[in-house]
């Protein structure tokens, strides 16, 4: 029976040019026998359909003739041995027209940076990243609060700057890769000799070294010592997060960028308070006259005691809202979240006998 080149790839008829080479691309990796799950039959059931419909003649020819298409001299005779010269950079006397993909690109990401020997370079890795615990309390969480922190972490040499050479030496080209930073290495996978650019294991990527190593840090450019670094926590800031002090982390050798420093912040709970979000809650107990005919009562806040008016028949749990009362909205420019007052009406459990009386002659009224 017949393929239907546009159900391998996956596109419509008419499909543009680019979502053809899309399509391609995005199956062969998918698809690719040295990938989990790859499938070697399928990667060549996509690939013959990307030589057909990534070729306009082609497509022309298989949209006219279907079925016939290859006796009308579609493939030319092409095999699976004759791709894979293609993707080798081997043409074998037979080329393929792939549409502008470039096989580099694609097999680049199986095999390394540059699939058939681009240098596509790699950056240097940076120094490891560092998370340190802090506790606050509730109000220095709210209004943020500065606190000094001791770290003890890969740093800069203090002699050589981080660079690893002695100072006034003079920087080299390096030898191995020419200045380059990077070294071109062959691979054989089942596609053929495959070439990969990887750091260069002398100069480290940076291309010169130094004609004297920095005695002071054997050439490394970092040692481990103490610093002390003030870190502002922010006002709004929630238990369990986190800050970022980019660049505060351990320092990387050779010269590279150190990591960052991750500041997780825990917040002790208050006794009054209980936040939710931005706002906080409180509660305040009235007793059954003062919700009846309404009171002011004083409130703790924030910001210190605030007198509050408990309106005339006020329920039990009840809340009364201060606006502006609340958290600063970190995060959400300026503004505050907003505090609210639940009442509790506190029944008592022994009354007196003059009590009882008024009591007794209010349930008769009601």
């Amino acid at each position: 029976m017949p393929k239907d080149y546009y159900k391998v790839l996956g596109v419509e008829r008419g499909a543009s040019a680019e979502e053809i080479k899309k399509a391609f691309k995005r199956l062969a990796l998918q698809y690719h026998p040295d990938r989990p799950g790859g499938n070697e039959a399928k990667f060549k059931e996509i690939n013959e359909a990307y030589q057909v419909l990534g070729d306009a003649d082609k497509r022309a020819k298989y949209n006219q003739f279907g079925a016939d298409f290859e006796q009308q001299g579609g493939f030319g005779g092409a095999t699976w041995e004759d791709f894979m010269r293609a993707a080798r950079g081997q043409g074998g006397g037979f080329q393929f027209d792939f549409g502008g993909a470039d096989l580099g690109d694609i097999f680049g990401d199986l095999f390394g940076l540059g699939g058939r020997g681009g240098r596509g370079g790699r950056r240097r890795p940076r120094g490891g990243d560092i998370q340190v615990d802090v506790e606050v309390d509730f109000k220095e969480a709210v209004f943020g609060v500065e606190r000094e922190l001791s770290l003890r972490k890969q740093s800069a040499c203090d002699v050589c700057g981080g660079l690893g050479g002695e100072p006034g030496s003079k920087l080299e080209t390096c030898r191995t890769c020419g200045g380059q930073g990077q070294v071109v290495t062959t691979q054989r996978t089942f596609l053929g000799a495959m070439q990969t650019v990887s750091e260069c294991p002398h100069c480290h990527g940076r291309g010169q070294q130094p004609g004297k190593k920095c005695k002071h840090c054997g050439g490394d450019g970092v040692l481990a010592k103490a610093s002390a670094l003030t870190v502002k926590i922010p006002a709004g800031i929630d238990d369990g997060q986190s800050i970022r002090l980019a660049g505060h982390g351990e320092a990387a050798p050779y010269g590279a960028g150190a990591g960052d420093l991750y500041v997780r912040v825990h917040v002790r709970p208050s006794k009054i308070f209980h936040r939710e979000g931005f706002d906080v809650y409180t509660e305040s107990e009235i007793n059954f006259v003062q919700a009846t005919l309404g009171d002011t009562i004083p409130v703790e806040t924030l910001e210190g005691t605030v007198q509050v008016v408990v309106p005339a028949g006020t329920e039990s749990g009840q809340l009364i809202r201060l606006r502006g009362k609340g958290i600063p909205q970190l995060g959400r420019g300026a503004g505050r979240g907003d505090h609210y007052l639940r009442v509790k009406i506190q029944v008592p459990k022994k009354v007196s006998r003059s009590a009882r009386k008024l009591l007794e002659e209010l349930r008769a009224e009601l």
